[in-house]
């Protein structure tokens, strides 16, 4: 019971380390702004889930528990698929 207990709270602790940070992008207008950016964050090991919202103009990006993916990265990335980035805001 002890070790269930224990189990628990680290699996907890360890989900809160995940980042979710969302990205506004200048310059994206279509799809294939969407697989471009999808394309380039491809290889990153870091990102559970990456989602781009055209209407909004966004990429949200959750890594895995204990990962990280910095600004200059993510900046660069985008910049490197053709795109600017206005903010980055982390959660």
């Amino acid at each position: 019971m002890k070790f269930l207990f224990v189990f628990i709270i680290l699996s907890f602790s360890l989900s809160i380390l995940a980042a979710e940070i969302s990205i506004k992008v200048s310059g994206m207008v279509c799809s294939m702004c969407a697989q471009g950016i999808q394309k380039k964050f491809a290889p990153e090991t870091s990102i559970r889930e990456l989602r781009v919202d055209m209407d909004e103009k966004l990429v949200r990006i959750r890594t895995y528990e204990g990962k990280d993916l910095s600004d200059g990265t993510i900046k660069k990335l985008i910049q490197e698929a053709g795109y600017h980035v206005a903010s980055i805001e982390r959660k």
